[in-house]
């Protein structure tokens, strides 16, 4: 059974003036033509404003290109999912049936995309300083543990320039198994260099999670 939006706005601390707004923020396309989307484009554009602002001022000799990873660290879509399953955000969206059968509540993409329509939704309701607060606090922690360190170059490129430096074959990747159902599947992926004979293995939710971890794997072989 959904839980009613009123729960999870009390649960998130918010108090609104047209509950409409939120509980239209809650609710999938699947549901019917009243749906998140138009408030999910407004909470993208805030979230990334609300954060890059944060950095600009956490990191002030940073230059840009370490400040957009720096947000794309903090704003991508599994962080976003993270943050909204962290406040149980599936329980209370509002899916059509074929959605809900399917375990849409647990997708990443519908997660990440109705939390940023609540953002949205607050900034509707209550403007954007109010907005600004809320953000930042929900993503105090994620903020706080950020380091120059994580603008660094994801796994599967490190390994790739590492190898090219040396003027060495690209490594092979190659899909071993993949399990599940389709809403809560697992990729196994090794890969292979030839610098080393034996491969690394990488596990994750998608192909390309898989292939970073694996990636990130070797280079841990290879003392890089």
């Amino acid at each position: 059974m959904i839980r009613e939006p009123v729960l999870l706005s009390e649960k998130l601390q918010l108090k609104f003036q047209d509950s409409k707004l939120f509980t239209m923020a809650l609710t999938h396309r699947s549901a019917g033509n009243n749906n998140n989307e138009r408030l999910e484009f407004l909470g993208d554009a805030v979230l990334g404003f609300v954060i890059a602002q944060k950095l600009f001022e956490k990191f002030p000799g940073a230059s840009e290109g370490v400040l957009s990873r720096l947000r794309a660290n903090l704003v991508n879509q599994d962080s976003l999912a993270e943050v909204a399953r962290e406040h149980d955000i599936g329980s209370y969206l509002i899916l059509g049936s074929g959605e809900l059968k399917s375990g849409g509540y647990r997708r990443d993409s519908i997660l990440s995309d109705a939390l940023e329509a609540i953002i949205g939704s607050i900034t509707m309701d209550q403007g954007i300083d109010v907005c600004r607060e809320w953000v930042l606090k929900l993503f105090y922690d994620k903020i706080e543990r950020l380091s120059l360190d994580d603008w660094q170059k994801d796994p599967k490129t490190r390994l790739q320039e590492f190898l090219q430096s040396r003027k060495l074959d690209l490594p092979e990747y190659k899909l071993l198994m993949m399990t599940g159902a389709a809403h809560a599947q697992s990729f196994q992926v090794e890969c292979r260099t030839t610098l080393i004979s034996e491969p690394s293995i990488g596990i994750g939710p998608s192909r390309k999670k898989a292939e970073q971890t694996a990636a990130e794997n070797m280079l841990k072989q290879l003392d890089f």
